[in-house]
C-alpha cells in the first residue's frame, strides 16, 4: 500500500492518494479507504465518494460499494469543513483536558449542551466553537464539536468532545457498547433501601406527560443504572452514587423517582417535595428549596481514540451541592 499527501493550495484542496495492494482486492472502496485514512470515518468518506470527492484513473468513483482491485490508485479530495450554522460565542471554559482530538469540560449547571428552540445561543456548542478554534477539522465536513454525549441543563459536570471524525466515531462507538465510566454523585429524597442495588426498567416518554420520561412497561429503551449510597441525613436525604450502564434520556433522576427517592431540586420528577418551601425546619427548607436537580458528573473514562490509553478524570463537586451536603453534616467516604 502506498499513500502520499499534496498540501493545500489557494487554488486547490488537500488530498489523499492511496493505491489498493493484493490484499485489499474485493473490497468496498468505502471500508477500503476507511481503513487507510485513518483520521476519516466510513460514513464521511462515503459522504465524499457520493460527492464525487474521490477518484480513480479513469476519473471519479461515485459508488461506495465499488470493489476495489489490485494496484488502483484512489485520489481523496478532502474540502475544507463548513462554517458552523452555530456562532462562535466567548463564553468562559473549565477546560480539563484537551489535545488534538477531543476536549473535556467541567459544565456549570444552567449551561445547555447544544442549541435549541428556547436556547439559540449561550450554549457549551456555541462556547467550543469560539474556544477550539481552527482546532475542529470537521465532523461529517462541518467545522463542528461532535457531542457524543449530553447532560441536563441543570446538571452540572463532565461531558467529552470530538474535534474530528476519528475521535467521534471512537467515542460514539465506546458509548454504543457501554464501556464508557460514568459516575453522578445525586442527593435524593430518603433513603434508598437497599443502600445499594441496580435500577433496570425501560426508559420512554411518559403517557400522562409526553415532555416527560419515565419507566414503562414496554416499549422504550433499555436503561440500567447501579447506585449506592454514600451518606444519609437521618431519613431526610441521603448522597447516593449512579453509574450509567446506559445512557437515556434523564435516566438518573427518572430511575430514582421510579424508586421513591427523587432527586432535590428536580421540579420535574420531584413532585410535592420541591415545591414544600413553607417548613420552620432550616434544613427541609435548604432541601426544598434547592433550585436546580442535585445532580453532578462527577467521573468520566474511556479509551482515547487514537492511542488507546485509558483515560479516567474527576470533578470536584460545585459550590451550590457542597454547601447543601454540609449544611446535611454529609461528608464522601475517604477514597470516593
Amino acid at each position: 500500500m502506498t499513500q502520499s499527501k499534496t498540501e493545500a493550495t489557494p487554488s486547490a484542496a488537500p488530498c489523499e492518494t492511496v493505491t489498493a495492494t493484493e490484499a485489499d482486492a474485493g473490497a468496498r472502496l468505502d471500508r477500503f479507504l476507511a481503513a487507510r485514512l485513518g483520521d476519516l470515518s466510513r460514513s464521511r468518506l462515503k459522504a465524499l465518494i457520493e460527492q464525487g470527492m474521490v477518484t480513480a484513473s479513469d476519473g471519479p468513483v461515485t459508488d461506495p460499494s465499488h470493489k476495489v482491485k489490485e494496484g488502483e490508485c484512489f485520489a481523496v479530495t478532502l474540502p475544507p469543513p463548513e462554517a458552523a450554522e452555530p456562532d462562535a460565542q466567548d463564553i468562559p471554559l473549565v477546560v480539563v483536558y484537551e489535545d488534538d482530538d477531543l476536549i473535556v469540560i467541567d459544565k456549570p449547571a444552567g449551561m445547555v449542551v447544544h442549541p435549541a428552540p428556547g436556547n439559540p445561543d449561550s450554549t457549551l456548542v456555541n462556547a467550543l466553537l469560539a474556544h477550539c478554534g481552527d482546532s475542529l477539522s470537521g465532523i461529517g465536513g462541518v467545522r463542528r464539536p461532535g457531542i457524543v454525549h449530553r447532560i441536563d441543563k441543570d446538571t452540572s459536570g463532565l461531558l467529552v468532545a470530538a474535534k474530528n471524525d476519528l475521535a467521534h466515531a471512537a467515542l460514539t462507538e465506546q458509548f454504543a457498547a457501554h464501556s464508557i465510566d460514568r459516575a453522578y454523585l445525586a442527593l435524593v429524597w430518603g433513603v434508598p433501601v437497599p443502600p445499594a442495588g441496580e435500577i433496570a426498567g425501560n426508559i420512554g416518554r411518559s403517557n400522562r406527560d409526553r415532555k416527560k420520561m419515565a419507566v414503562v412497561g414496554s416499549g422504550g429503551k433499555h436503561a440500567l443504572t447501579r447506585y449506592r449510597t454514600l451518606g444519609r441525613h437521618g431519613i431526610l436525604a441521603s448522597l447516593v452514587e449512579c453509574r450509567l450502564e446506559t445512557g437515556r434520556t434523564h435516566q438518573i433522576r427518572v430511575h430514582m423517582a421510579s424508586l421513591g427517592h427523587p432527586l432535590v431540586g428536580d421540579a420535574t420528577y420531584g413532585g410535592r417535595r420541591t415545591r414544600n418551601t413553607g417548613s420552620n425546619d432550616p434544613v427541609k427548607a435548604a432541601l426544598s428549596g434547592f433550585p436546580r436537580q442535585a445532580l453532578h458528573a462527577r467521573e468520566l473514562g474511556f479509551l482515547h481514540p487514537r492511542s488507546g490509553k485509558r483515560l479516567l478524570f474527576q470533578s470536584a463537586l460545585p459550590n451550590d451541592i457542597q454547601e447543601l451536603l454540609d449544611r446535611l453534616a454529609i461528608r464522601l467516604p475517604v477514597g470516593n
